[in-house]
Order: structure tokens, then sequence, then C-alpha cells
């Protein structure tokens, strides 16, 4: 395990006592999603390049970027003027019915250097591998709070990381994302979106 690894799992494993883990009642939160339902789909697979898939993804991750939109951790317009109304209840409820929705990866995904640096990362750049955090089949660390990738929609991801980068985005822990994509290039960023969003096809 090379010393960029070591200090990211040691990291994590400090960090994630910090997280309250969400716990929901999934048939109530299926209801009371159906605003989300607009532009995330009723399963949670969203109907845009650029919308996140919410499908399959963990409860804990969930609830907290819902709250860190109601804070202004996490700067959206659209996703604040919908959560500004939530109780807590009404979150983990949300959370824990997309959570148990199955992900639509993209079948039609390339692999190829997107591949290489999901699994290796960046020798030359001392960009960690995303599987050291994210798991080798991308789907993450629920009571670390660490997100599930399988499946993402490759146009969120490549905004996502282009936000951490440009720090747009802030709302990581430790400011380890956005260390982290400070070190992609545009051609990286596209690579490794690419191939996320094929994982699980």
């Amino acid at each position: 395990m090379t010393t960029s690894r070591l200090v990211l799992c040691l990291l994590i494993s400090i960090s994630a006592n910090t997280y309250v883990y969400a716990s929901g009642d999934a048939s109530a939160g299926q209801e009371k999603s159906s605003s989300c339902q607009g532009c995330h789909g009723p399963d949670g697979n969203s109907f845009s390049p650029d919308w996140p898939n919410l499908a399959s993804q963990n409860t804990t991750y969930l609830a907290k970027q819902i709250r860190d939109f109601q804070s202004g951790d996490r700067k959206d317009p659209t996703m604040s003027s919908m959560v500004v109304g939530l109780a807590q209840g009404d979150i983990n409820d949300i959370a824990a019915y997309f959570s148990t929705q199955a992900i639509k990866a993209d079948a039609q995904a390339k692999a190829g250097a997107g591949k290489r640096l999901y699994e290796g990362g960046n020798r030359y750049s001392r960009t960690p591998a995303c599987a050291s955090c994210h798991g080798p089949n991308g789907v993450g660390n629920g009571p670390g709070g660490i997100p599930s990738l399988v499946g993402q929609k490759s146009g969120y991801t490549a905004k996502t990381l282009r936000d951490f980068k440009s720090g747009t985005r802030s709302n990581d822990r430790n400011g380890m994302m956005q260390a982290i994509a400070a070190k992609l290039s545009d051609k990286e960023i596209e690579a490794v979106a690419a191939f996320i969003a094929g994982m699980g096809s």
C-alpha cells in the first residue's frame, strides 16, 4: 500500500465516527421522494447525464448531502429550494427509499484509461486510486459515508470532479476530494467518469 493510500484510509477510519448513520422507512420514503423523482427518476435513475443517479446510494451519504444543501455547505440553487422544508425523519426516509433501488449502469460506457486510473491511480502525479476509498467494485462505504460510484452518470461525475478541483464544491471530508481532483487533468476526469458510468453493467 502506498503512503498516499495509507493516509487516506487512516483519515477515513478516524473521521467515519463523526457521521450520524441514517435509518429510515423506505416505504414512507417512496411517497416523500415524489418531488425528487422528476429529475432523479422514480427509481433513482436520473433522466439526464448531468443529474446524479440516487439508486443504490448508501443512506449515510445521501442524508448528508441533503443536509448540506439545507445548510449551504453544498451549494445548488435548485437542490437547496427542493430540500428546504425536509425534517430529519423525511431525509432518512427518502435516503432509505433510494438506497433500496437498483442502479442502471451505462452498458455503452468505455473503460480504457479511466479503468487504470480508478484501479491504480497515477503514480506520476501521486493521485491515489479511486478504489482506495470507493472500493474495487465502486460500492463505497456506507458506515463511513463514502458514496457508491457504481453506474453514476458520467456528466455528473465529471462536473463533480471539476467542482472539487475548482473549489466550487467543498463539502468533502477533510478536503480529500478537493486534493485528489486538483491533481486530475481534464482528460483524466472525463476518462474516469466514463469508466464509472459503466461499472455494474
